[in-house]
């Protein structure tokens, strides 16, 4: 069986010589060394101002959120993972959706403005499969009508735009460390901020409001990773550089033979240096899309559509038509990618593709 991506897991005896730490220490959770460990070590490879680990990838959006949004209209994306719009919805705000750019798949920065209203506080937007936003363009939106930006760059591990890393633009932005993510723990995700202030409110609010054991800052929720989580972070750090290698060199063989006539793939904007996280690419039709499903299901092979539904069609938000969205949703596959996919199977899921989307 192949599925669209496969979770990397380390040696065992990586792990376990890690678990063996947390019994010497005693200590499981509440940000034990491991955890401050792997804050240094992703600090220092990522290249950015600070990083605080948590639980999963929605909690720092959910903080965010809650800290910059105020139960006020948020300006987001209908295309992206359901968490980003679930969060907005969660947090008592309200999605304000700007349909998104058919060749980037991100947010379309020349819509934004239209959709900004009295009650906007923030747009939400997410570098969709890696693939950095017109980062410069929200920014001068945003400064022009005082909003404040919040990535969501759950698939954006290791990116750099112009030469630094993606997490280092907009007010905030979180990463998720999902199973399923380029770099994972298990279950898990972060939060960047370069705001001394905001970064301590967010400090404190994933961690109960504490200020200390028996003072509280303000109001706060438990978005604390475990020291087990932890240590399956750091088993997993340590392999990046051959994770990212073996996906690239899945990417460069659905890249040169893949046929392109009837078939599109993303693009990726200038001056990144992607982190081949996924590989969607979007059919004529969404009829052509399920014809070539089915055939890769046959042979046990499962892509996945991501996203879909365009978020604009969930039964919880109230939305106008968002046509390029909808339009994509509808057609969009992300074909198996994961490290170690040896080229044969690479080899007759392109086959397939190609015979039956001629």
């Amino acid at each position: 069986m192949i599925n669209v991506t496969k979770t990397f897991f380390p040696l065992i005896e990586e792990y376990n010589a890690q678990v063996q730490k947390i019994w010497e220490n005693q200590w499981l959770t509440n940000r034990g060394a491991l955890v401050l460990e792997l804050e240094e070590k992703l600090k220092e490879y990522l290249s950015v101002s600070n990083i605080i680990i948590m639980n999963n990838g929605t909690i720092p959006i959910q903080i965010a959120l809650k800290i910059l949004g105020n139960n006020s209209e948020i300006i987001t994306t209908p295309f992206s993972y359901v968490a980003t719009t679930a969060a907005i919805v969660w947090e008592n705000c309200t999605p304000v959706f700007v349909d998104i750019h058919p060749d980037y798949l991100t947010i379309d920065e020349t819509k934004i403005e239209a959709a900004i209203t009295p009650r906007t506080k923030a747009i939400l937007a997410t570098h969709v499969f890696g693939n950095p936003c017109h980062i410069e363009a929200i920014k001068t939106i945003a400064q022009k009508h005082n909003l404040k930006v919040i990535y969501d760059a759950a698939h954006a591990f290791g990116v750099t735009y112009q030469g630094k890393s993606i997490f280092e633009y907009g007010d905030v932005s979180t990463c998720s460390f999902h199973a399923t993510k380029l770099f994972h723990t298990g279950e898990g995700g972060a939060i960047f901020c370069r705001d001394t202030l905001l970064r301590d409110k967010i400090f404190y609010s994933h961690n109960f409001g504490h200020n200390g054991p028996h003072e509280f800052h303000g109001l706060g929720i438990n978005g604390k990773i475990s020291e087990l989580q932890a240590a399956m972070g750091l088993s997993v750090f340590p392999h990046m550089g051959e994770i990212i290698a073996g996906r690239k060199k899945v990417v460069e063989y659905y890249n040169a033979n893949l046929n392109f006539t009837k078939l599109s793939k993303i693009k990726i904007r200038e001056n990144t240096q992607w982190n081949y996280s996924y590989y969607p690419v979007v059919f004529e039709t969404e009829t052509k899309l399920l014809e070539v499903q089915k055939a890769l299901n046959e042979q046990q092979i499962f892509p996945r559509r991501y996203f879909y539904p365009s978020l604009n069609k969930v039964n919880y938000v109230n939305s106008n038509e968002m046509k390029v969205s909808e339009s994509v949703a509808s057609k969009i596959l992300c074909l198996p990618l994961y490290m170690n996919l040896d080229l044969s199977s690479v080899t007759n899921i392109i086959n397939i593709c190609n015979l039956i989307n001629n």
